[in-house]
């Protein structure tokens, strides 16, 4: 594999032009980022602009507003996925893509998703003021419902577009007031059936970058102002039930007591002495617990429990997965618990293409930023679209590695230093026309 998709073009893209040394406005980057947020704005500071809500319209129609105005052809497809496209020299070569999404969490920040499809919107902003035109195409995507607070699944867009699940799957999922996808798509006018539409999978592409906040803490704490992401970590979900027998918290000795709390938080220290085991990478959390009868003096008779495990490569999810059944298992073998175990979800581990990353990897040192190799602990829209598409990923620190919160922060030099990146990683995959 070759360095760049075009290497003959890309090569175009030297430091004795002037494409070396251009560099993107920070100021207008911030303030489309602090515009974008003033729709769905909270008295804390954070953004509530749930998927395919009113909000959420505004948002989208605001995007493609300014993508408009950057001279790009605006395309929507049948998940409500947004393609902007800059046109350019070569309309036969796929698209260097870049992007992510706008929707947010319930208590989400201004950066989350949005700075990766504004540091796309001002790559073209920047390439026209300095009247730069590209060999292959370039492409914003916008993609549907990734944070699935509103719907599930998740990274719903990118995951029909990559054929992670089939349309009509997402298409009929429904909200907790049983408002389906294709309503509420119908109903703020992006369901894809304007003549600007585009089929769902459709367009491919020959590179995907997304720049992000890191949402972890370990840029920040290491003060590097850039993350090269080389892959993101593989994930496994567990529903586990403990069940014992209800019982009178006085009469009962403890001796002979079948108390599913006691062995369900047993397992849930297994769940974390697991992850330990696998350092640096290795991930294992229990965020969700619910007892019964949960009453004061009821011996607790049945635990639900939440498991998600996280690794880079297969074997180690393999490994976590074999310990964490043979814990249940060891627990329920004098028969005073039950323990169920069932897997509800399954992500590879992903590696983003070497290619990309060596991009990503030179940009940064062009600029003379100081950056890491990282792994993404959480799940992107780039880690659908790199099955069926070279992808890399941009990290940059955020305040306190603070997301998913009102409080979420970042500094615009390090949004600024990031998107530069990005900038000189599409153009040396796109190349420049002469």
């Amino acid at each position: 594999m070759t360095d760049t998709l075009f290497p003959t073009l890309a090569a175009s893209a030297t430091s004795a032009t002037p494409a070396a040394s251009i560099a993107i406005d920070s100021e207008r980057l911030w303030q489309s980022l602090m515009t974008l947020a003033q729709i769905g704005a909270t008295d804390k500071g954070g953004v509530c602009r749930l998927a395919l809500t009113d909000l959420d319209r505004q948002g989208r129609e605001l995007f493609v507003q300014w993508a408009t105005e950057a001279g790009c052809t605006v395309r929507v497809d049948a998940i409500g996925n947004i393609f902007a496209r800059r046109a350019g020299q070569d309309a036969s070569l796929p698209a260097v893509a870049t992007g992510s999404h706008i929707d947010t969490q319930p208590t989400g920040g201004k950066f989350d998703g949005n700075y990766g499809v504004l540091a796309g919107l001002e790559v073209l902003r920047t390439l026209n003021d300095a009247g730069i035109r590209t060999v292959a195409p370039l492409e914003i995507c916008v993609w549907t419902n990734e944070e699935g607070s509103r719907f599930v699944p998740v990274m719903m867009g990118s995951g029909v577009y990559a054929s992670a699940f089939t349309l009509d799957h997402a298409l009929t999922a429904a909200d907790r007031e049983g408002v389906t996808v294709a309503d509420a798509l119908k109903s703020i006018g992006f369901d894809g059936k304007d003549a600007a539409s585009v089929e769902a999978g459709a367009p491919r592409f020959g590179a995907y970058f997304e720049a992000h906040i890191e949402q972890g803490p370990v840029l920040e704490d290491a003060d590097i102002p850039l993350g090269v992401v080389t892959g993101a970590l593989g994930q496994r979900w567990y529903d586990v039930v403990v069940t014992g027998q209800e019982a009178h918290a006085g009469p009962t000795p403890m001796g002979l007591r079948r108390d599913a709390l006691q062995g369900a938080t047993g397992l849930m220290q297994t769940v974390n002495n697991i992850a330990m085991n696998e350092q640096p990478n290795g991930r294992g959390t229990v965020g969700y617990v619910q007892v019964h009868p949960n009453s004061r003096n009821v011996i607790p008779g049945r635990v639900t429990f939440t498991v998600d495990f996280r690794h880079p490569d297969d074997a180690g999810l393999s490994r976590m997965d074999a310990a964490l059944r043979k814990a249940c298992a060891a627990l329920g073998v004098d028969g005073r618990l039950e323990v169920t175990v069932a897997q509800t979800v399954y992500f590879p581990p992903v590696k983003f293409a070497e290619q990309l990353v060596r991009a990503v990897r030179d940009g940064a040192a062009r600029a003379g930023l100081a950056h890491q190799d990282i792994v993404s602990g959480a799940g992107h829209d780039a880690v659908y679209v790199a099955r069926v598409a070279p992808a890399a990923m941009i990290f940059v620190p955020c305040k306190d590695g603070i997301s998913h919160n009102e409080i979420e922060d970042a500094k615009p030099e390090h949004l600024a230093a990031g998107c530069n990146v990005l900038l000189h990683a599409m153009l040396d995959q796109a190349g420049i026309a002469a």
